[in-house]
């Protein structure tokens, strides 16, 4: 972000106090990003692009709720997770597996040819897991998040959400070394590898 740009913090604020042309910009800047966690969580695009526009329809409503001073993605990722566990709830069911498996790479491009389908692969195998390993390992691998803002968005402890993550990635590898995945494999998809 260009320095000439103001923070979300400083957006956030500015759209507390009234302005309208800081909601475009919030908007502009995190609706790409909480579409990506909703798909890779496991949401149909339709469902995805739904819960964007209810999360900044909640996200509008509850301004004023917002502590100025405050991390403006703490709060957004919260409300954005909140409502994918509610539309969950309400259809009793767990994620689609396998739907949109394009919907972008961890935070490095691929290299080799294969790439593709070993990321559809891990994308698959993402979806078959718990929701809370899920949650966690889409905000660390995915997002690039830290654990101690993991724990800020989630509710719990920077070392709660290591051993969730921990847990999570243990269970990723077992998914995907069953399907013939290795690790060779993952470090030329991109070079990212699940931790």
């Amino acid at each position: 972000m260009p320095e000439s740009e103001p923070s979300d913090e400083q957006l956030m604020a500015a759209y507390v106090a009234g302005e309208q042309f800081a909601f475009q910009q919030l908007f502009g800047r995190w609706a790409p990003r909480i579409r990506r966690v909703y798909l890779r969580s496991g949401l149909r695009r339709e469902d995805a692009d739904d819960l964007v526009q209810q999360c900044f329809l909640q996200f509008h409503r509850a301004r004023n709720d917002f502590r100025v001073g405050s991390r403006v993605h703490p709060w957004i990722y919260t409300i954005a997770l909140n409502l994918r566990r509610q539309l969950f709830r309400r259809r009793g069911r767990k994620p689609e597996e396998g739907l949109d498996l394009d919907v972008g790479e961890p935070r490095a491009p691929a290299i080799d040819p294969d790439a593709p389908l070993v990321a559809a692969t891990i994308r698959t195998a993402l979806m078959r897991l718990p929701d809370p390993h899920r949650e966690v390992i889409v905000l660390h691998w995915y997002e690039g998040l830290s654990f101690p803002e993991i724990a800020e968005i989630l509710g719990g402890t920077a070392t709660a959400m290591k051993v969730r993550a921990h847990r999570g990635y243990v269970k990723l590898r077992a998914e995907l070394e069953a399907v013939g995945v290795t690790v060779d494999e993952l470090r030329n998809y991109g070079g990212q590898v699940p931790p």
